[in-house]
């Protein structure tokens, strides 16, 4: 008998089992199974779906729902008018948008899809044809080749490519055609990983698949650039000072003249990043931009684009703590402007306007007296100008602009209230018409309940952590609810739902059991500013899990039916490690963790994700933020899940985790789920992690599974 088990009986022997008559029940189970079908978009009314301008810019159309039914609306921007249509042939006709034309499929046999094999794109593709057609430059033998177009006498370009270091199909041209650009690459040993399928479809037999899979600390492939001269053959070879310690180098390109190429260089372990210049005439290598950082760059965010005529740059950079525009020359280098600046975060930019001089761009945080994590949209000037905000109303933003940018369809709302939808001026932000707005009395009569969107300080007692509160159906706040938070804490960016759903995956159907769910984004996240995030650097055990409990310990205060008593766990991937890690480092709080695919070592796991928050080389601190390492801290109940054929995230870093529970004399549950992937466990997974949470949080047994086999559940 588990001591689970044992503990429960005791507890219904000495009649303590507190608060939860009317928690935990069949009646229960079933609303928190019906719940996705009961809580759909089909009971909303007035969403806007599909919006498309007409190539001048002066209709639009998009789909919603009515009361009788899905229409297509046009509108005439001109007139302010909106006219609703049957289909959307009729809606595109009013609006004079032509009908898409069917798109054809190409012809002869088709390769089948190879979700194991791994091929090796730098020996795959075509040749690559001159500016003029007349030539055609391809690798063969190591080296690169040019072919005559016109009599298909082929000419060797190089000599000094060979099995370990040899030039990649990746080559370009230089706007006059008298050289190329290439890269020589030398490969890296390859890591594999390999997977047990023991129960394949087609056959009785187990299936062993393996597939390339790079981890911490693994060697990399290094590339190097070159300039080959097409007529004479002679190589222009850089000094590779500022590039030889790589993560990656991207392939070279070339922008206006046939002297210069460009590249990009991140460093292995994240500290620098570079593009650079190298220049044939004079031999030298030279940084036009250079980011550094004493913990990570993060190089996933950077984005850039060559203007005016490609002697300026628009480069994207968070070196002031926050994520913002910078404009640069690059024939020197320099920054000329910081076009956006302040304690607010760029989040994506939309397009540039150079005629008119002007960037399009989505920004959160700028609001001081809201969520912080709100999209808005917004314009500025490349060379003047402050930010004039275009969706000045509050919530979480999606907007559709006009061919020339000067309207803007505007859908907002916010995890806690329906959507609207407005037409906007580009220019300004003005509202020119009302389109839609969210009806959702169906909803409510099925007893839908908001999520309440709650901000309290995290571990420092002064930064506000945002968040949700989901409370079930049948809520009494005369009950004492156990708390059961969903935690996706992995560094890159920001997970608690800002727009509206009328079901959340993560938390309704739970809540429907008689728990409180929360989810909150906590230090060691994305998108309120460097310093912020880099809680996780070297640390991702943290997983922002002192932030957490203080959160949940004010909403507890101010709400006294949310148990801080008991409250359980639960996550997958990233944030498997994370549930699992919350309830090794911090019992006295959590007392439950349903764990599915975690990367419960960073050793173990994808090198791209790791060593960017891990850093390299690959050292101590990897040890230490082990759930393998802290196995023997166990003492709640966890519930670890796995599928057999993870490509993901690599199953052995479960099974190491079992392997050391076992070892350190650990109670434990493990679900192994047969030919599964990267999942939190399907439909199976939710029964299990419902039942582990009404057992470990309520201390109640839970229905039988065959109380729901009519209503189509895993028995």
């Amino acid at each position: 008998m588990t001591n689970t088990r044992k503990t429960i009986l005791a507890l219904i022997a000495a009649g303590t089992v507190l608060g939860a008559a009317a928690q935990g029940e069949v009646e229960d189970y079933r609303r928190a199974f019906d719940a996705p079908s009961r809580f759909t978009y089909e009971k909303v009314l007035g969403t806007v779906a599909d919006v498309r301008w007409n190539e001048a810019g002066t209709a639009f159309i998009y789909r919603t729902r009515t009361a009788d039914g899905e229409k297509y609306v046009a509108v005439d921007t001109g007139q302010r008018s909106r006219t609703e249509y049957n289909t959307i042939s009729e809606a595109r006709a009013a609006a004079g948008i032509p009908e898409p034309q069917p798109q054809q499929r190409p012809r002869g046999p088709q390769r089948p899809a190879k979700h194991w094999m791994v091929t090796d794109p730098e020996n795959e593709g075509g040749p690559v044809k001159s500016p003029d057609g007349t030539q055609e430059a391809y690798i063969k033998d190591y080296n690169i080749y040019v072919r005559n177009t016109a009599d298909g006498t082929e000419r060797r370009l190089t000599d000094d490519g060979g099995l370990g270091f040899y030039y990649s199909c990746y080559m370009s041209w230089s706007p006059d055609g008298t050289r190329l650009a290439a890269s020589k690459l030398r490969r890296a040993e390859k890591h594999y990983v390999s997977f047990v399928e023991s129960s394949p479809a087609d056959q009785l037999q187990p299936k062993l698949h393996t597939m390339e899979y790079c981890k911490p600390g693994d060697d990399v492939d290094y590339r190097e650039p070159r300039i080959v001269d097409v007529a004479t053959g002679t190589l222009y070879a850089p000094s590779t000072e500022l590039f030889s310690h790589q993560y990656n180098l991207g392939h070279p390109y070339w922008l206006d003249g046939s002297d210069k190429i460009y590249f990009e260089y991140n460093q292995r372990g994240h500290k620098v990043y570079r593009l650079l210049e190298y220049s044939a005439s004079t031999g030298t290598v030279r940084p036009i931009v250079e980011e550094t950082s004493d913990k990570f760059v993060n190089y996933s965010r950077l984005w850039r684009r060559y203007i005016r005529d490609n002697t300026e740059l628009l480069w994207t950079s968070e070196r002031d703590n926050h994520n913002h525009i910078y404009l640069y020359d690059v024939a020197s280098g320099k920054v000329k402007r910081q076009i956006t600046s302040g304690e607010w975060y760029v989040r994506s930019i939309v397009d540039v306007d150079e005629e008119q001089g002007v960037i399009y761009f989505t920004a959160s945080g700028m609001n001081p007296k809201e969520d912080p994590y709100l999209v808005h949209y917004y314009r500025v000037g490349i060379d003047e100008g402050e930010p004039v905000c275009l969706t000045p109303e509050e919530g979480e933003h999606t907007a559709v602009f006009s061919p020339d940018r000067s309207l803007l369809v505007d859908t907002y709302s916010k995890a806690d209230t329906p959507p609207v939808t407005e037409l906007r001026d580009g220019r300004t932000g003005r509202l020119v018409m009302k389109l839609e707005k969210a009806d959702i009395s169906a909803l409510l009569a099925e007893g839908w309940q908001a999520p309440e969107v709650f901000a309290a300080p995290g571990r420092d007692g002064k930064t506000l952590m945002w968040g949700i509160i989901q409370r079930p159906t049948n809520f009494d706040p005369k009950k004492k609810y156990p708390v059961i938070e969903y935690i996706y804490a992995g560094p890159g960016s920001a997970y608690v739902p800002k727009s509206f759903m009328p079901y959340n995956w993560n938390t309704t159907s739970l809540a429907e059991l008689g728990f409180i769910v929360v989810q909150l984004d906590a230090m060691g996240t994305s998108f309120r500013s460097k310093e912020f995030e880099e809680v996780c650097y070297k640390n991702l055990k943290d997983a922002g899990l002192p932030d957490r409990i203080a959160w949940i310990k004010a909403a507890a205060k101010k709400y006294p039916y949310m148990d801080a008593e008991r409250v359980g766990i639960y996550g997958c991937s990233a944030g498997g490690q994370e549930s699992t890690a919350a309830v090794l480092q911090y019992p006295d709080f959590y007392k439950a963790a349903y764990s599915a695919c975690g990367c419960h070592d960073n050793r173990m796991d994808k090198i791209w994700w790791n060593e960017q928050w891990m850093g390299y080389p690959v050292d101590e601190s990897y040890a230490e933020s082990s759930n393998v390492e802290m196995a023997h801290l166990l003492r709640r109940p966890l519930m670890l899940v796995v599928g057999e054929m993870d490509d993901n995230v690599d199953p052995a870093s479960t099974m190491q985790l079992v392997n050391a529970l076992i070892n350190a004399g650990k109670d434990f549950e493990l679900v192994v789920l047969p030919g599964q992937r990267h999942t939190m466990g399907g439909t199976f997974g939710d029964h299990k992690r419902y039942d582990f949470f009404v057992r470990t949080l309520m201390n109640k047994f839970a229905p039988d599974w065959s109380e729901f086999a009519e209503e189509g559940q895993d028995k």
